[in-house]
């Protein structure tokens, strides 16, 4: 498997756990900037960025707009853990394990009026039983537009691997998780919805008012859950040994499902 190498300049130190962006070489450089010296492969969410003086992860993924006279170039937020010296070399692109955003869909929440325990519950269990390189929660009023436009920027800008949603499933007024994630995704996942009511109706029959939805965007699978803790975590429990064989899946693994033994 080939490497991806970048050559970077680091023009000013980066303290422990400091953020900078990296960004193409330019004539007019953004001050403070980490300057790549040619146009890369697209980064993701996660990636690692190893080199002599350190490592870097990215954060997050944009595009820098040049106007109608020069090529926009993409922008990546990076993170240095331990930080980093001034100075150029090569740096060395790897990722080991997966990349999980978690949604919390909460009006209160988004206004700071409720602490959110979903979500963080989400990353815990998904951590147990999936090797994460990154882990991102945001919490989002019950707004349809907003959640397809995070939908679609953490799957296919940003390149995260699971996209979890909690909240909105129900039939309440400002419930419209299930309906902002049927408009993006592309592949639906039945077996998933199924798993998740089952285990749902086990506990009670409130369980069958859930109108959860499972699916596929890009190279991502986004699952909606109920808003409780306790709803989650019932209804995660039966999906967490799915996650990265679906993912290995859909994200190109050409080895056979199953084999068969005995002939």
């Amino acid at each position: 498997m080939s490497r991806t190498i970048l050559n970077l300049t680091i023009k000013d130190p980066v303290p422990r756990g400091g953020l900078v962006h990296l960004c193409s070489a330019t004539d007019n450089p953004i001050p403070g900037t980490v300057v790549m010296d040619l146009f890369r492969p697209r980064l993701r969410v996660g990636d690692r960025l190893n080199g002599a003086g350190g490592t870097f992860v990215v954060r997050s993924c944009s595009w820098l707009g040049q106007g109608a006279d020069n090529a926009s170039r993409p922008l990546y937020l990076l993170e240095a853990p331990d930080g980093m010296e001034p100075g150029s070399g090569p740096f060395e692109v790897s990722r080991t394990g997966f990349a999980l955003a978690w949604i919390t869909l909460s009006d209160k929440g988004s206004r700071g009026e409720r602490v959110d325990e979903s979500g963080p519950l989400v990353g815990e269990m998904v951590a147990g039983k999936l090797d994460l390189c990154y882990e991102q929660g945001y919490v989002i009023p019950d707004e349809t537009g907003e959640l397809k436009g995070l939908l679609t920027d953490l799957a296919l800008n940003q390149g995260f691997d699971l996209i979890l949603t909690t909240g909105g499933t129900g039939v309440a007024p400002r419930d419209i998780t299930p309906e902002a994630t049927l408009a993006v995704i592309e592949k639906r996942l039945p077996g998933f919805e199924r798993a998740m009511t089952a285990a749902s109706l086990a506990k009670t029959p409130h369980g069958a008012i859930s109108r959860a939805v499972a699916g596929t965007l890009g190279g991502a699978v986004i699952v909606n859950m109920p808003g409780s803790p306790k709803a989650v975590a019932e209804c995660l429990e039966p999906l967490l040994p799915t996650f990265r064989h679906t993912l290995e899946k859909l994200q190109g693994d050409p080895s056979d499902c199953a084999a068969l033994r005995g002939l």
